[in-house]
């Protein structure tokens, strides 16, 4: 209240509208940041696309030996590798750095400026960062998932592409939601990077079709780090693999609960910050 008068209250369009406007603030202080330093921003896109071309090597060499893995083929494959790359590239370009630097902002105390800003502190910390050269190696994903999808005859609709691509943000959320988790742990150890940079690398695990995995290996890369689940269940949806809706609605439920589950770990961990200044 001012001079005895109310504050005028904000609604949830005007707040959107203040936030959407951060976001792009914040896309722009990354651009300059890439183009002051072009030579870098180029090699790591470029050593990326080596990186998904010898993906897709691997697996084309390794059909010159088979004709399939499990029920999958090689161009349902190639489409699974692109779909693995996509989700990959779009979390590394949105959340990557930010949950890296998470437990920094917690040694340093940086944590302690973020906290006193009028925004929501999480927002602030998860996408303050972009890596624009990640967006430039989905888009050869999406190239490749494109061919892929020509060589297996497929002619999906609008509403399936729709939903191909809930799918795809679902499992980005998915990993997010754990790695910001993990990022949280540095509340209590400060450094937390190794465990980290240990969940990015069983990305990896995605490219490969879940019928390759048996047993207890297959029930914790589903359902313990769904990091089988969040590319192969959008695939076999779009190539018609699905034998129920069941991993459909484990996917979107999944996405749903981790991302609640991930905003209580973080405010109990906020409950257990000490201040680098204190």
């Amino acid at each position: 209240m001012a001079d005895g008068l109310p504050m005028p209250k904000v609604t949830w369009l005007q707040r959107l509208a203040r936030y959407a406007a951060l976001y792009a603030a914040m896309w722009r202080n990354s651009l300059i940041r890439e183009m002051g330093f072009k030579t870098n921003f180029l090699l790591w896109i470029v050593v990326e696309l080596l990186w998904f071309a010898l993906q897709i090597t691997f697996f084309l060499v390794l059909y010159t030996h088979t004709e399939a893995i499990g029920t999958w083929t090689r161009w349902q494959v190639v489409m699974l590798v692109g779909a693995s790359h996509f989700i990959q590239q779009v979390f590394t370009a949105l959340f990557l750095n930010n949950c890296v630097q998470l437990s920094e902002h917690v040694r340093t105390g940086r944590l302690d400026f973020l906290l006193l800003l009028p925004v929501n502190t999480r927002f602030v910390v998860s996408l303050r960062h972009v890596d624009l050269g990640s967006f430039v190696n989905a888009a050869t994903a999406v190239v490749v998932m494109g061919y892929a999808a020509r060589q297996l005859g497929l002619s999906p609709t609008v509403a399936e592409l729709a939903g191909f691509g809930v799918l795809l943000v679902a499992g980005i959320l998915i990993h997010y939601s754990l790695m910001y988790m993990l990022a949280c742990i540095s509340f209590w150890t400060v450094r937390a990077q190794g465990i980290v940079w240990s969940y990015y690398n069983l990305f990896n695990l995605a490219r490969f079709p879940d019928e390759a995995f048996r047993g207890l290996f297959k029930v914790a890369f589903t359902y313990a780090l769904p990091v089988l689940l969040v590319v192969n269940v959008p695939v076999k949806m779009l190539v018609d693999k699905l034998r129920s809706p069941w991993e459909l609605l484990l996917l979107l439920g999944m996405s749903l609960l981790l991302l609640w589950i991930s905003e209580k770990f973080w405010r109990l961990s906020l409950r257990h910050y000490t201040s680098a200044s204190a």
